[in-house]
């Protein structure tokens, strides 16, 4: 069977014949169908603390997942080799599998009229020639930028560098296989800041998918000083009910959660409190939803999703109603719904905002908490009840007045959405979930 020497384009027609050579022996062992997944990546990572060098690793993984079929009888096993030797005996393990399986009347391949009939270029390989010594010099340089910030940054918690690029190629026996190339870059920076018997730990850090794009090092440094310096003097307030004010980084978490309460593999496990919501109104009517999967460059951009389907841009809340769940082939047929090509989850979510940047919406709060620190993992979805430990700045009169820590805030998510008083023009670029700031009306603050 043919390697792959290198990580890139020039790579794709041999991963794309070793999956046509996985189908043609599962195929041969008896499997009515099959599906395979691929995964290779390359990469270089840097570690520095305290001007020292901590690690410098590299890394060159690769994956087979290869599904198999007997009728309505399923079976999974996965591989690291690439071999033929391998390759059987791989598939003769997940067709064991399958055999002792019960039969699951939902269970198959997607239809074969919606896999994607090609791929779209969507600009995501971008690979970072960077040498090792190089990697740990612009790291150095980062850390260093922060211990200059301040004098009252004594500590710092390691900075890293990471470039990794990657194939994945998926493909079944309907026909369809497909693969890209993508890559894959960050810098990050850890610091702890001590004054008056007090230490406070902070961050700041950047990805993208092209090297130049990323914030710079020195810049990079000092905002993660900046923000530990400015946790210094954190104290709680006492319990009250008040507005909230979530960060456009935190406010990310808020609709990953929605987007759990909107997949189908909770609603058809009834783990939702979102189940049988279709048509409901959710969240204020000015606020929209949407996915655009073949965003350039995105970070979370498919042409396909995990069953080779092809990708399209919709919406799932439309002017506050839900009008789609996040469905793969198989949790749609469980709930007797078409598949939204989301097998894998959702590819670039794009919440709607406003004109006010956070500032502004300090000002428009008044007096309340702005959250920039969550803790803990208090979240029932079943329910909806939301609680977690959290961290911040207290406002006054539309201004920041010190530093908060051991809070909770709590509230139910359903109330949560539905008062949601503005999203700020402070999007968030380094997730694939595109949100500004989030003002909710009110939450309970639990603290002192």
């Amino acid at each position: 069977m043919t390697e792959v020497d290198a990580i890139g384009p020039d790579a794709l027609p041999a991963l794309r014949e070793r999956v046509q050579r996985i189908l043609d022996e599962a195929h041969k062992q008896g499997a009515t169908g099959c599906e395979v997944s691929v995964s290779m990546e390359q990469g270089l990572s840097t570690t520095v603390r305290q001007r020292e060098v901590e690690t410098v690793e590299f890394n060159r993984d690769q994956g087979f997942g290869i599904t198999l079929y007997l009728g309505q009888r399923k079976g999974s096993a996965s591989t690291t080799g690439s071999g033929d030797d391998a390759i059987r005996e791989t598939v003769a393990a997940a067709l064991a599998i399958a055999r002792h399986a019960s039969e699951d009347s939902f269970a198959g391949l997607a239809d074969p009229q919606l896999m994607a009939r090609e791929v779209p270029d969507l600009d995501l390989y971008h690979p970072w020639p960077i040498a090792p010594d190089e990697a740990i010099e612009l790291a150095l340089t980062c850390e260093a930028a922060a211990f200059d910030t301040d004098a009252r940054i004594r500590n710092a918690d390691g900075t890293s560098l990471s470039t990794h690029r990657s194939i994945r190629g998926y493909g079944n026996s309907s026909g369809f296989i497909g693969g890209y190339c993508s890559s894959r870059h960050s810098l990050s920076c850890v610091m702890i800041a001590e004054a008056d018997g007090q230490m406070q730990r902070d961050y700041h850090y950047d990805v993208n998918r092209v090297a130049s794009e990323l914030s710079g090092a020195e810049s990079i440094g000092r905002r993660a000083a900046e923000r530990a310096v400015r946790r210094l003097g954190a104290r709680p307030v006492p319990t009250c009910d008040v507005p909230v004010l979530f960060s456009a980084e935190l406010a990310t978490g808020l609709f990953g959660h929605f987007l759990s309460a909107i997949s189908g593999g909770n609603l058809y496990r009834k783990a939702s409190y979102l189940e049988d919501a279709l048509g409901q109104t959710l969240f204020p009517e000015w606020l929209s939803l949407d996915e655009r999967p073949h965003l350039l460059r995105g970070l979370a951009s498919a042409g396909y999703d995990g069953d080779g389907l092809a990708t399209y841009a919709k919406p799932f809340v439309d002017k506050g109603q839900l009008v789609s769940y996040v469905l793969s082939t198989y949790s749609g047929r469980k709930l007797g719904m078409p598949s939204t090509a989301n097998a894998g989850g959702v590819h670039n979510l794009f919440v709607t905002h406003g004109d006010d940047d956070q500032a502004a919406l300090i000002r428009r709060m008044g007096r309340g908490l702005l959250v920039t620190e969550l803790m803990g993992q208090g979240l029932n979805l079943v329910t909806g009840d939301y609680s977690r430990g959290a961290g911040g700045y207290w406002v006054e009169n539309g201004e920041i007045q010190f530093p908060v820590q051991e809070v909770t805030i709590a509230g139910n998510l359903r109330d949560m959405f539905q008062q949601i008083v503005a999203v700020g023009c402070d999007i968030e670029t380094r997730s694939s979930i595109h949100t500004g700031s989030v003002l909710i009306e009110r939450m309970k603050v639990a603290g002192s």
